[in-house]
């Protein structure tokens, strides 16, 4: 199999000049189906997504045979630094120099939504697995090109604080990332907090990334509110509860609710701070005998189990090459259609399909931090608590803002 050089850039790419090399909407470009990976390789969401993402994509590229009905499956991948100009520079340069036919990733929303313009003025096609924000369906939607699989805030929020608010847990204080992921999760959290009949005390929000949470959990501490809510991810989560637990906040009586929780945050964190913790993932390596199986011959390749990003990672680069077989092009309008068509039934999806709006809704799972009694061994973190079907996890194209879809 042909494989790309990987790009990693130490500043901000320029864009060519050259135009696009148009796609003729029949056969595949180039005698070749090439997807793009740009992802966060270094900085505080590497772990949940970076290497361990492209290790999946090729899982899903070998599945495949390394082909489609002769044409080579080519991958390149990049570091976005979690800078939006950065990403949408690197996509306009695989669109512009090296014809690309899909990109992924994105694991930050604000380079997520910059991507998804890029690749819909393109004509590329574009499936996010590591951006939370529901705005990707919603106001910056661009269905006929770009989709969001793996979670979304809305999602995220109907799992874990509807959970706990009718738990009794019915006052929150929240600290936020400061960018358009945060923004978001902390809306839709406190709209579902506000829905089952809690209160919002407060909330602050702290620079994106974060080595010091202190002030913050000393203000959140001071609100009296019954749980803490962590609107971040990757390396702020694991900061801000190592350091409630440092300040004996849940000792005092409250609860941390962490809304976006990985599997690779709680191996760094170790059970002993990170039990008991409520969180909505998408996916578990131990869910299921299929998830098992797949996990399984991702940690030989990559000497981890996955997180719910990286099977995300799987499962659309898999169902977009089966559908690019389907209809027999790499033309990505003809390929998204496709896979709204097709049901997303795999290793990591349950009960998926592609929504008009381009969300791919699937089941998510309500979950809580094993004690360090409770677990037989490493990356035994998750009891499963329940199964939440998609249509309750996600909200409804008719609740959504996609003006696409709305006519």
């Amino acid at each position: 199999m042909k494989l790309f050089k990987t790009m990693l850039l130490a500043g901000a790419a320029t864009a060519l000049a050259a135009p696009a090399l148009a796609q003729d909407g029949g056969g595949v470009s180039d005698d070749a189906v090439k997807i793009g990976m740009l992802l966060d390789m270094s900085g505080p969401y590497s772990a949940l997504d970076g290497q361990g993402s492209v290790v999946a994509v090729q899982m899903a590229i070998d599945e495949m045979g390394g082909e489609i009905d002769g044409k080579t499956i080519e991958l390149m991948t990049a570091d976005h630094q979690n800078k939006a100009d950065i990403g949408s520079n690197l996509a306009r340069q695989w669109s512009d120099q090296n014809n690309i036919d899909l990109i992924l990733g994105g694991a930050n929303s604000g380079v997520g939504i910059a991507l998804q313009e890029v690749t819909s003025e393109k004509n590329i096609a574009y499936i996010n697995n590591g951006a939370a924000t529901a705005a990707l369906t919603n106001e910056n939607c661009a269905p006929e090109t770009g989709l969001h699989w793996t979670y979304d805030t809305d999602a995220l929020a109907n799992g874990t604080a509807v959970a706990m608010v009718k738990e009794g847990n019915d006052s929150w204080y929240f600290i936020t990332a400061d960018y358009a992921f945060g923004h978001k999760l902390e809306e839709n959290a406190m709209e579902a907090v506000k829905a089952n009949g809690g209160t919002v005390t407060g909330n602050v929000r702290a620079p994106f990334p974060t080595q010091d949470f202190s002030s913050f959990l000393l203000q959140a501490q001071g609100s009296g509110a019954k749980v803490i809510g962590l609107a971040n991810a990757g390396t702020d989560t694991q900061n801000s509860v190592k350091q409630a637990q440092e300040f004996g906040i849940v000792q005092g009586g409250q609860k941390v609710a962490s809304l976006l929780l990985f599997l690779t945050d709680v191996e760094a964190l170790g059970l002993d701070a990170a039990q008991g913790l409520t969180l909505t993932t998408g996916f578990y390596w131990d869910q299921d005998d299929k998830a098992r199986e797949w996990s399984a011959k991702f940690e030989e390749k990559h000497g981890a189990k996955p997180t719910m990003v990286q099977a995300g990672m799987y499962s659309s680069a898999l169902n977009y090459l089966k559908a690019v077989k389907e209809t027999g092009t790499d033309e990505a309008k003809a390929v998204v259609a496709k896979l709204k068509e097709m049901p997303i039934e795999d290793a990591f999806s349950r009960n998926g399909r592609v929504r008009e709006d381009g969300l791919m809704v699937h089941d998510m799972f309500l979950a809580q931090v094993k004690t360090p009694d409770e677990s037989e061994g490493k990356w035994d973190y998750y009891n499963i608590v329940r199964t939440i079907p998609g249509d309750d996890a996600f909200r409804s194209l008719e609740d959504g803002s996609c003006a696409a879809v709305k006519g």
